[in-house]
C-alpha cells in the first residue's frame, strides 16, 4: 500500500463544474425574483384600483384623473379623517385638482388619494 499511495496521482477537483453550478443557480435565483416582481405588481396594481375606486366613491370624483402637477411634502402630517392623506416630510405626490379652500387633492407612491394643505406642499 505505501508504493502504490506514493506514485497515485491526485487529481484536483474540477473547479469549474463548481463554479458554474454557483453561476446558474444564481442565474435561477434571478429569474425567480423577476417572477416574485412580476406577482408583487400584479397585487400592487390590484391595490391601486382598489384604492382608486374607494377614491372616486368618497370623493365622487367622475372626472378622468390627471396629475396637474408634483409637489414635495415640507413637513410630516399624520391625517385626521379617512379623506386626508397621511403625508411625510420630503415625500413626492402628485397633484390631482384643486380642491375647494386650502386644500388640493393629492396621491402618493403607495397609491392613496386624500386632501392635503397646500401650505404643507412645496411646488416646483
Amino acid at each position: 500500500r505505501g508504493k502504490d499511495e506514493k506514485y497515485k496521482v491526485r487529481m484536483p477537483k474540477l473547479r469549474r463544474v463548481r463554479e458554474y453550478k454557483d453561476k446558474r443557480k444564481s442565474i435561477d435565483d434571478v429569474e425567480r425574483n423577476i417572477f416574485k416582481f412580476k406577482k408583487s405588481s400584479e397585487e400592487k396594481s390590484k391595490k391601486m384600483e382598489k384604492e382608486e375606486e374607494f377614491f372616486r366613491e368618497t370623493f365622487m370624483y367622475h372626472k378622468e384623473i390627471r396629475v396637474l402637477t408634483t409637489a414635495t411634502a415640507e413637513c410630516s402630517v399624520p391625517s385626521q379623517r379617512r379623506v386626508d392623506l397621511p403625508v411625510t416630510a420630503g415625500e413626492q405626490l402628485d397633484v390631482i385638482d384643486a380642491a375647494q379652500g386650502h386644500a388640493v387633492i393629492c396621491r402618493n407612491s403607495q397609491g392613496r388619494y386624500g386632501y392635503v394643505l397646500a401650505e404643507h406642499l412645496n411646488f416646483r
